[in-house]
């Protein structure tokens, strides 16, 4: 058994909206609601075995506000008080936040110390693991490819904003408005050939040796 908790978008800040304007956003409570996720995982019997924690931990206000750091601190205590690993994916925000070298070096870096080996890339920071017996879990890196987070100066930034000019004619590159392929916007992601080519290797390991696969 295990936990999964997405789109915290913690901040200390009043109440707001989304992007669009049309959902209401809790930026204050959603680490209460945290905290009661944590107590409930906590009484589940049998225990759980591990969390997920999918991505946008903290909202992307935090930077403008200076409060990146002391953010994601108070979202790591809450998660710290488990018992058990907590695996997270890194979303939009946590880039809107902190650079990739940055992560790396903060609680959100969940690859475990003496797993197993991630794509041959190191800047791309995905991982396998197996929490229990016939059983894989895949952390992808759905930002290996994009220009958050990333110098601009490196081929990786480049790369991005070639795909992106590509497939998108907007000045706002962040606008899907016209798009026939709408999800080539700026504040995705995508995978790189590599990680693909690591994945499929996994998935064929994890095929061979009858695990199911949590991705």
């Amino acid at each position: 058994a295990f936990g999964v908790v997405a789109d915290i978008q913690f901040a200390d800040a009043e109440d707001g909206h989304d992007f669009g304007g049309c959902r209401r956003r809790y930026y204050r409570h959603s680490l209460r609601l945290l905290r009661e996720a944590v107590r409930a995982w906590a009484g589940e019997s049998p225990p759980i075995d591990f969390v997920l924690q999918l991505g946008d931990s903290i909202d992307g206000q935090n930077a403008r506000r200076g409060e990146a750091e002391s953010a994601l601190q108070q979202v790591l205590e809450v998660l710290g008080q488990l018992s058990v690993p907590v695996h997270h994916a890194w979303g939009n925000h946590e880039l809107y936040n902190f650079s990739r070298a940055r992560l790396v070096h903060t609680g959100l870096y969940s690859r475990p110390a003496g797993g197993s080996d991630g794509p041959p890339d190191r800047e791309c920071h995905a991982y396998h693991c197996s929490p229990a017996p016939r059983l894989r879990l895949v952390v992808l890196d759905a930002y290996d490819v994009s220009t958050l987070g990333t110098d601009p100066g490196s081929p990786r930034y480049q790369e991005a904003l070639r795909a992106l000019r590509e497939k998108n004619s907007n000045d706002d590159l962040n606008s899907p408005e016209g798009l026939k392929e709408p999800h080539f916007v700026a504040f995705n992601g995508g995978f790189s050939q590599a990680q693909l080519d690591w994945f499929n290797e996994v998935l064929k390991f994890s095929d061979e040796n009858q695990e199911k696969v949590i991705v």
